[in-house]
């Protein structure tokens, strides 16, 4: 679903990544560790199509994206969350969601609007009711008529989870997923990511969270991949615990 071929990003004289191979099969949730500046979030932001590797190709469900927008690889299933919560402050909770779908659009045009076209208003309660679901999987049901800028920082994560996966994504990727949410949320947030049927790579630094939700670890150190195994091989490691773990 996922492969990285020899990829590296260089700013002027700083290689950000070097040489970054691996790939994740279909199914499998994947986490990339890695001290501060290790390339974790470029590495996201190459796979994402928001910045060209120098060199190297990423390919996305068999098709090599290495050129492609983003939005051509949302198109192929591709979602993800950042850092910080990337949520829309004017919209509700429920409108966050929904914009999700919208690019599907909803037939008939501007002449559907104006007459209130039945398959539309048909299609909008469907998409409607998938939101609301989401939300209340997400725990957040209750908050769909509130301002996403309302919000303190774990909620409007949670907003931005179901923003991520209401439209069934096949790839989703998680930006320090756990940053700002507290035990409870956590584990809710563990328990959605772990009952979708997606293709997961996720960056984090709660490496006990990582060794939790993950069936690989891909290891970054000073741009470079030093590690790629289970939970347990990668705990054990003496160059993992010397460069990260400690």
């Amino acid at each position: 679903m996922i492969d990285i071929t020899s990829v590296s990003v260089r700013f002027g004289g700083i290689h950000a990544l070097t040489d970054v191979t691996f790939t994740v099969p279909k199914g499998e949730t994947c986490g990339v560790i890695g001290p501060n500046g290790a390339g974790k979030t470029t590495l996201f932001d190459v796979v994402t199509g928001l910045r060209r590797p120098t060199s190297g190709t990423v390919g996305l469900r068999g098709t090599d994206v290495t050129s492609a927008s983003a939005v051509k690889r949302s198109r192929l299933g591709l979602r993800r969350t950042f850092q910080r919560p990337q949520v829309f402050g004017r919209l509700t909770v429920l409108d966050n969601v929904l914009a999700a779908v919208e690019w599907h659009g909803g037939g008939g045009g501007l002449a559907a609007d104006l007459v209130g076209w039945r398959a539309r208003r048909n299609l909008e309660s469907t998409r409607r009711a998938r939101a609301t679901e989401v939300l209340e999987r997400c725990g957040i049901a209750d908050l769909s008529a509130a301002y996403a800028a309302d919000l303190p920082i774990g909620q409007r994560r949670m907003v931005e989870l179901a923003r991520a996966i209401v439209d069934d994504p096949a790839v989703l990727l998680l930006d320090e997923p756990t940053s700002g949410l507290d035990s409870d949320q956590s584990a809710l947030f563990a328990s959605v990511v772990r009952d979708l049927d997606a293709t997961v790579l996720l960056v984090e630094h709660d490496v006990g969270f990582v060794m939790r939700a993950c069936e690989r670890i891909v290891v970054l150190d000073l741009g470079k991949v030093i590690a790629d195994a289970a939970p347990a091989q990668i705990r054990e490691d003496p160059v993992v615990r010397a460069a990260y773990l400690g």
